[in-house]
């Protein structure tokens, strides 16, 4: 029986969320939650933007979700890969890339070991590094050397890079029309790949020189903006909505033996600690025992599930806008993780 949430649990959370925008930490942004089998709830603080005529965010406001990315396109996507004998979860990703002509140390990790970022490879990634270069990125990325060996758990974004590489590949499709085959079937029909177009309804994130333009309908993280947009590791747009449905669809498949809870089961086994009560799962990071998946996006989101009590949360800000989003929404994170643990 799922478990519901308190109104001494949306008092607090509101509480936290509203002392965060007051202090600044982001113009404001929304909370989706509830459970698999009821109508989802969000609570809304602040302003979208002050370019957005100070509209107030609701649960149609698109983010740029970031490393939102990884969960929400890459890993159901190369669950699916993986059942329809595309892809082999502990081969190297070299075997799903096309084909390279020289050393490829960076190929040899599993895509086992991309998703759970145990892989090795450089943590830094600076695909501008590689403008002018005559090789195509995966084998770029390949040929460079490991950093360190294989097993210990360091977040890397180049692994999903290219994982995304492997996925256009084995499918011959983009990986923007992937995932429009993966969304809407399960109704986020708001769910993209940017760019978007701006309106009051887009949020708007950070100004990167001063008296230049914000960031604003195009993917904040540089490299995924260097790929266009469209990346393994970044670069989608979200409504609080729209992962409220796909939060839903992930509970509800949990407890079946459909193909994608089927992933999910496989997913939530640790592979990596990364400190003391949190591990790395395929993707999501596991708290509590395991009894929690989660992940965030540096733009100020986050996706938390509890598949036991059938409870989701998700949060959509634009803190970036004011700077460094993870520590000024330290709070409001620390207290979703506390709530949706709870038994």
């Amino acid at each position: 029986m799922p478990v519901a949430f308190t109104t001494e649990d949306t008092a607090r959370l509101r509480e936290t969320f509203e002392q965060v925008v007051a202090n600044g930490a982001t113009p404001g942004g929304v909370l989706a939650y509830g459970t698999l089998d009821t109508a989802p709830q969000f609570l809304s603080v602040g302003r979208i933007a002050a370019e957005c005529d100070d509209a107030e965010p609701d649960e149609h406001t698109l983010y740029d979700i970031a490393s939102l990315t990884k969960v929400v396109a890459t890993w159901p996507l190369i669950g699916q890969a993986i059942q329809g004998g595309l892809l082999d979860l502990d081969a190297p990703i070299r075997d799903a890339l096309p084909p390279m002509h020289s050393e490829t140390p960076s190929g040899e990790p599993t895509i086992r070991q991309l998703l759970a970022h145990t892989s090795g490879l450089r943590a830094s990634t600076r695909l501008d590094h590689y403008r002018g270069a005559e090789l195509p990125l995966h084998e770029l990325l390949c040929r460079e050397p490991l950093e360190t060996a294989a097993g210990q758990h360091r977040y890397i974004n180049r692994g999903y890079i290219l994982l995304g590489l492997a996925l256009a590949h084995v499918h011959g499709r983009h990986l923007d029309q992937l995932t429009e085959d993966l969304w809407r079937p399960l109704g986020m029909n708001a769910t993209l790949y940017g760019p978007v177009t701006r309106t009051a309804q887009v949020a708007p994130t950070e100004q990167r020189i001063p008296g230049a333009p914000r960031i604003w309908g195009t993917a904040h993280d540089d490299n995924a903006g260097l790929l266009g947009g469209i990346a393994g590791h970044a670069g989608v747009f979200s409504t609080p909505a729209d992962l409220a449905t796909y939060a839903q669809r992930l509970l509800t498949v949990h407890h079946s033996d459909d193909s994608l809870g089927r992933w999910m089961h496989t997913s939530f086994v640790p592979q990596a600690p990364i400190e003391p009560g949190l591990d790395r799962g395929l993707s999501w990071i596991l708290a509590a025992g395991g009894r929690i998946a989660y992940h965030h996006g540096f733009t100020g989101s986050s996706l938390y599930l509890a598949p036991d009590t059938g409870r989701y949360l998700a949060i959509c800000t634009n803190a970036i806008y004011h700077g460094n989003a993870r520590t000024r929404i330290a709070p409001l994170r620390t207290l979703a993780l506390k709530t949706i643990s709870a038994t």
